[in-house]
């Protein structure tokens, strides 16, 4: 699904190439979804859309089943500023760091075309998230200097949980995993993992000696225990979450995003500061593999390229090229071959894989 600078919505079906329009949101500034919701927030006017694309796929561990329905736009939740959205396994955190308030969604009703709030919590204003875990809500607490300082859970009932606290200076990019769910740290990564009615808290320190820029996204091919991000400009982190272990990957190019794609090799998809996609390896030093440049016009408009995205599924991974109005499917494991290009009518800003 992307959106383009005018706000309207458009499906690619990549089963047979076609486009649907489905509507149009308002001032888009940036865009979260979980494999099935598109949540669309607007920086300008502090509102945050949900639009269900009629698509998603249930993971039975053994099998899959896949579902379709009619795309819509399910509704808006009013804020101030623009909201940082956490998509969970039973609910959705909504969070803004202008006001300091915290939504959670019932994604229950989100199937049913509702929004309903199950609860709300608010906190001090200040660069944080709120992050749904299981039958918990994590929400971030500000320090004395106004950034993320700690990480509260609360209860279905919007109640603080008695012990159940951990420190996170500069808190910042989270993801679910395999194991639990991460939260980026300044000394490290803090895992939460859950048993019931018991939460827990362990920290992954980064690995000593190692000088590089700490991570702040984590990206990864959905439900993997490895995640990757990006490391400044000197390359790129492997976190593993089963391990309880960081891996620094350097790199001559700088990245600008880059997806863990499988747990064996270590390998990464990653987007180079040239416009090139780029596979790399935790086991081999160097580019294995790459793309010529896909984005040449689009790095010389910083506000296109703030909406690029690139995206790892199990066979491919998924690039939008706004300036170029084109978007680009990548086979990484054959030598970062382009396996196809799709032509837009209009300028792709943001990117989300829906069906997953």
């Amino acid at each position: 699904m992307t959106v383009d600078t005018e706000g309207r919505l458009h499906l690619l079906d990549l089963a047979d190439g076609t486009t649907t329009g489905i509507g149009e949101v308002e001032d888009v500034s940036d865009t979260a979804t979980d494999g099935r919701y598109l949540f669309t927030s607007s920086a300008a006017t502090g509102a945050m859309t949900v639009i269900d694309s009629g698509m998603w796929t249930w993971d039975h561990e053994d099998h899959f089943h896949y579902y379709r329905g009619e795309p819509t736009v399910i509704g808006t939740i009013a804020g101030s500023g623009e909201a940082l959205v956490t998509p969970g396994a039973s609910a959705t955190g909504i969070y803004f760091p202008d006001s300091g308030l915290g939504t959670v969604l019932d994604n229950d009703a989100l199937a049913e075309g509702e929004l309903r709030v199950r609860t709300e919590l608010r906190a001090e204003p200040h660069p944080g998230m709120l992050v749904p875990v299981s039958n918990f809500t994590l929400l971030t607490h500000p320090g004395r200097n106004g950034t993320a300082a700690a990480v509260q859970a609360y209860d279905t009932h919007g109640d603080p949980v008695d012990g159940a606290s951990a420190d996170c200076v500069d808190a910042r990019g989270t993801i679910t995993t395999s194991v639990g769910t991460v939260i980026g740290c300044d000394d490290g990564a803090l895992l939460v993992t859950t048993d019931g009615d018991d939460i827990a808290f362990e920290r992954v320190p980064y690995p000593v000696g190692v000088d590089a820029p700490k991570a702040s996204e984590f990206r990864a091919r959905e439900g993997r225990p490895t995640v990757a991000a990006v490391a400044g400009d000197r390359g790129a982190w492997l976190l593993d979450t089963r391990e309880r272990s960081w891996q620094f990957i350097p790199t001559d190019v700088p990245l600008l995003q880059v997806s863990a794609v499988d747990d064996t090799e270590g390998h990464v998809v990653a987007l180079g500061d040239d416009g090139r996609v780029l596979v790399l390896s935790a086991e081999s030093p160097g580019i294995l593999a790459a793309t010529g440049p896909l984005l040449t016009g689009t790095l010389k408009d910083p506000a296109l390229l703030a909406g690029v995205e690139l995206i790892a599924d199990q066979q491919r991974a998924y690039l939008n090229a706004p300036a170029e109005q084109q978007l680009h499917e990548i086979d990484f494991a054959d030598s970062a071959r382009i396996a196809r290009s799709f032509s837009t009518e209009t300028t792709p800003a943001y990117l989300a894989e829906v069906g997953r």
